[in-house]
């Protein structure tokens, strides 16, 4: 299939990579833009894990309040240096991000966060439900693994479902600024306010 330069722009414009990057995943995909996305994403996440451990000391606080004052969350992105950290595509970035912590009310940033304790109990309690509802013990395991995964994707920020996007995930927008901007990316804390709601997070 001929790659054309229209068909190069479109899948720039929809994921902000680099021309020759887009022309090779275009090229790899056999002009299907969904798969060329994927591949895409592939890589940025190749890319994060090469940076991931680099000292990322720069960034920004962002904020974001939700229309109406009620709700609103405060995200710290970080970065390896000052010059990314003031990119509008890093900014767009952390207030997304910021914007999806308001809407979806995450718990904390990855699933290491979470102490083992908590994790185990959770576990145990989903086990209990399948027994209650009559699954056969052979498969209560299996069942008690997929729930705590679905909890995952509720409470985890990196793990949602990107709310202007859900076939993208929080950790996957970070992977493509990671690979956009070849530094190592990290959320580093973010709060969560709710009028009248305490203990926010």
């Amino acid at each position: 299939m001929v790659i054309t330069s229209e068909m190069v722009k479109n899948l720039r414009d929809l994921t902000g990579a680099g021309m020759m990057e887009c022309k090779k995943a275009l090229t790899e995909s056999n002009g299907d833009i969904e798969r060329a996305k994927q591949i895409l994403r592939a890589r940025g996440a190749a890319v994060a894990e090469k940076r991931a451990g680099r000292e990322t000391k720069q960034g920004v606080v962002e904020a974001y309040i939700h229309a109406g004052g009620r709700i609103g969350a405060m995200v710290e992105l970080n970065c390896e240096t000052d010059f990314v950290a003031r990119t509008p595509e890093f900014k767009q970035v952390a207030r997304d991000i910021a914007m999806q912590i308001a809407a979806m009310n995450p718990v904390v940033v990855s699933r290491e966060d979470l102490p083992e304790e908590f994790k185990a109990k959770q576990l145990q309690l989903f086990r209990e439900e399948a027994l209650a509802e009559g699954k056969p013990p052979q498969v209560v395991d299996k069942i008690a693994e997929g729930k705590m995964e679905k909890y995952y994707q509720e409470i985890v920020l990196l793990e949602q479902a990107f709310i202007k996007d859900p076939q993208v995930m929080i950790k996957d927008l970070i992977n493509e600024i990671t690979a956009k901007t070849g530094e190592s990316i990290s959320i580093r804390r973010f709060q969560r306010f709710e009028l009248g709601v305490d203990g926010n997070k």
